[in-house]
Formats: C-alpha cells, sequence, structure tokens
C-alpha cells in the first residue's frame, strides 16, 4: 500500500514531490475507517517482531519488510537473507527473520544498487484468497467528480483486463451531493460478483471506501486485491492511495507521515523550496523553468553528446530566493562541470530569473562554467503581435 500525488507544474502552481507512506501506514488509514484489512503489528527489533507473532496467534503469519520500492518479495538482503516477504506460522521464526532484515539493506529492481535500509516490519495475519477483484474510487474529468471502477479480474493489472476484456470493467459515476447510494454499492459488488451475504459485506467495504476518499482528501483509492477468502470474509489486501496536494494545509496528520528517509537528499531539500528536482547521472546541470522545456533540455544535450545532471522545473511562479536555492543544490552536486540556464520568459519575470543569478554567483563562488539562454516576452503598449 503506497501513497503519491502531484504532478506537473503549470503557470501560478508550484510544482509537489510525490507523498511517499509505507505499506503500515497506509493500511493504518483504511483501518480508521472501518476498511476490513489483515490484522497486523508494527516493530523496529526481533524481539517485539517475535512477540507482535505471539499477540496475533494467528495460524500463519506475514513478515513484511517496510520500504517504499516495489519487488520486496523477490529482494536480497546484504545480510544473505533472500526475500523481504516471508510466511511462517512460528513466532520464534518471525524474530529470527527480522533480526536479519531490520538494519540491513534491501536491494530490489526499483532501489538504489545499495539498496534502501529497513528500519521497519510489519508482522501480519496472513489469510488465503480464494477469489480476487479490483476496485477503486478515482477522480475522473470526464464525469467532472469521483467514479467507482471495478472488475470481478483482481491480482492483475487492470490495463491488460480493459484491452483483452472490456466488458469486464464497471463503472458508476458519484455523484458528490449524495454520495456513493446502497444500490450503486451493491451493484458493484454484484458485477464484481459477490454472491450472497458477501454481496452485502462487499458493498458496506466500497461505502467505507469512499468514507475514506473523502476523509483523507484522495484523488485515487485504488484496490488490487479487494479479496474473498475462504472463511466469507471480505478484505483489502493491497492498495494505492494517491492524495491532493493542494489539501496539505487541512491534511496535516496525513501529511505528516511522509517518509523521506528513501529520497534522495537534494530532491528533498528541493522539496522545502517547492522546486521539482530529480537527480540524473550526468555532469551538466539544468535550470529551466516549465516541465516540457525541462525534458527538451535534457533530450538536447543527451542529442550532443553530453549527459544532464537533473532535471529541474522552477515553475512558473518562481521567487528570487528559490533562484538562489535551485544552485545551490545544483552547485552542491559533487558531479556538476557545468550549468545550462534555459529560461522561457512567457510564463516568468526574467529579472527574477537575472537577480537569482547573479546573486548566487557572487555569494556561492560559483567555480563551474555558466551558460545562459534567456528568452524574454515583450509586448508592445498597443498590443501589437508578441515578439522576441
Amino acid at each position: 500500500i503506497g501513497g503519491g500525488g502531484g504532478g506537473g507544474s503549470s503557470i501560478g502552481e508550484s510544482p509537489r514531490r510525490w507523498l511517499n507512506l509505507q505499506e503500515y501506514q497506509s493500511k493504518k488509514l483504511m483501518q480508521d475507517s472501518g476498511v476490513t484489512v489483515q490484522r497486523f503489528f508494527v516493530a523496529d527489533n526481533p524481539t517485539e517482531a517475535r512477540d507482535a507473532a505471539k499477540r496475533l496467534n494467528a495460524k500463519e503469519i506475514v513478515l513484511k519488510a517496510q520500504i517504499l520500492a516495489g519487488g520486496r518479495g523477490k529482494g536480497v538482503f546484504d545480510s544473505g537473507l533472500k526475500g523481504g516477504v516471508h510466511l511462517t506460522t512460528d513466532p520464534a521464526v518471525v524474530g529470527e527473520l527480522a533480526s536479519k532484515m531490520l538494519g540491513y539493506n534491501l536491494t530490489t529492481k526499483q532501489t538504489p544498487k545499495d539498496g534502501v535500509k529497513v528500519k521497519t516490519v510489519m508482522v501480519a495475519e496472513a489469510l488465503d484468497i480464494s477469489r480476487e477483484t479490483y476496485f477503486a474510487i478515482l477522480m475522473d474529468r470526464a464525469c467532472n467528480g469521483p467514479v467507482m471502477v471495478g472488475s470481478p479480474q483482481g491480482g492483475m493489472d487492470i490495463e491488460e483486463v480493459a484491452a483483452r476484456t472490456p466488458e469486464l470493467i464497471f463503472k458508476e459515476a458519484i455523484d458528490i451531493f449524495e454520495g456513493v447510494r446502497d444500490d450503486q454499492a451493491l451493484r458493484m459488488a454484484a458485477n464484481l460478483g459477490f454472491k450472497g451475504p458477501l454481496e452485502r459485506q462487499a458493498a458496506d467495504q466500497i461505502k467505507k471506501l469512499y468514507d475514506l476518499f473523502l476523509k483523507v482528501d484522495a484523488t485515487q483509492v485504488e484496490v488490487n486485491p479487494l479479496g474473498e477468502t475462504p472463511q466469507g470474509q471480505v478484505v483489502c489486501f493491497d492498495a494505492k492511495i494517491n492524495f491532493d496536494d493542494n489539501a496539505e494545509f487541512r491534511q496535516k496528520a496525513v501529511f505528516a507521515m511522509d517518509d523521506t528517509a528513501e529520497s534522495d537528499p537534494i530532491e528533498t531539500e528541493a522539496a522545502k523550496y517547492d522546486l521539482k528536482y530529480i537527480g540524473l547521472d550526468g555532469n551538466i546541470a539544468c535550470f529551466v523553468n516549465g516541465a516540457g522545456l525541462a525534458m527538451a533540455t535534457c533530450d538536447i544535450i543527451d542529442l550532443h553528446g553530453g549527459k544532464p545532471a537533473n532535471f529541474l522545473d522552477l515553475g512558473g511562479g518562481v521567487k528570487e530566493n528559490q533562484v538562489y536555492a535551485a544552485f545551490k543544490l545544483l552547485t552542491a552536486d559533487p558531479k556538476v562541470e557545468a550549468i545550462l540556464v534555459n529560461i522561457f520568459g512567457g510564463i516568468v519575470n526574467c529579472a527574477i530569473i537575472a537577480n537569482g543569478i547573479t546573486k548566487a554567483c557572487r555569494e556561492l563562488e560559483l567555480k563551474v562554467p555558466l551558460v545562459e539562454h534567456i528568452t524574454p516576452i515583450l509586448k508592445s503598449v498597443h498590443r501589437l503581435p508578441v515578439t522576441e
């Protein structure tokens, strides 16, 4: 279970870094809204993990390393342990496994080559799944509001299902004033293939997921799979929650859970100044406004045999202190051997950029070559066609 949000930047919009939540944090949000999830505990040392397994008193226990990257099950620890997800029936084994996870780096296909240090593990009740379905609530421009999307084919890529069997994708628009009506929830539950008492149980879970969607200002709550157990339970086994960054001011508790430990320190620092920064492997730093221009700048450097050191989008409403902060971040990267400035004046005041750059050059004692390309937009007082 993870979280995300944000996107590109446009005029007057500040770029944001995606909100990252660990699996157990998202599960707790769901649990607090009455959504059925597996029973679980969190531990940060082997003894706690073993005791948590005993408290669960479950037939089978699943131990999961908590990192943000995917592919944990096939990952490898530098302790020699293989796999970040393990099943066992013995609480003592949970403690032993946790001792080879906690404090060690786990490397998966999605982590840096040295892996990510595991500081927390989740100890959960393992449940069998007799059937898997897909369910999501998301914002849809075509409907001007939230919609429910579901399929009886869960546990796989929903885009694949839509391409192969589009008749198995069901969609219901939600009236923002009425919310999810009983008849809608029951119809969706039936379309997902739940029968008998499970149909009502699934409908209740759907309504609770919509309550969560509203409560945390989500833009998407995707449950895959929403599963059925042999014991007749409807359980949310895995989910992805995306949050609306514009609601941060009233979702302080949620955004306070943001885990930046696995993020690039420069990216984290950039986010403090509302700068969209992504570190790359090259040696030519890019200082650009507008996501499209930033990507094109990276491409043109590559086309001519160079390698960009970063993607940096200043956005449209940039201030002088942000320009200074951006230069400070770029010059702090030891890989950087030159800086290319490429600014389009149509969405930013070029004087702000120029003042920020000259201040940075003076105060930071710039030691690498700086190449500037700033295109101002000039308009005459008679509103003649725009000229450069």
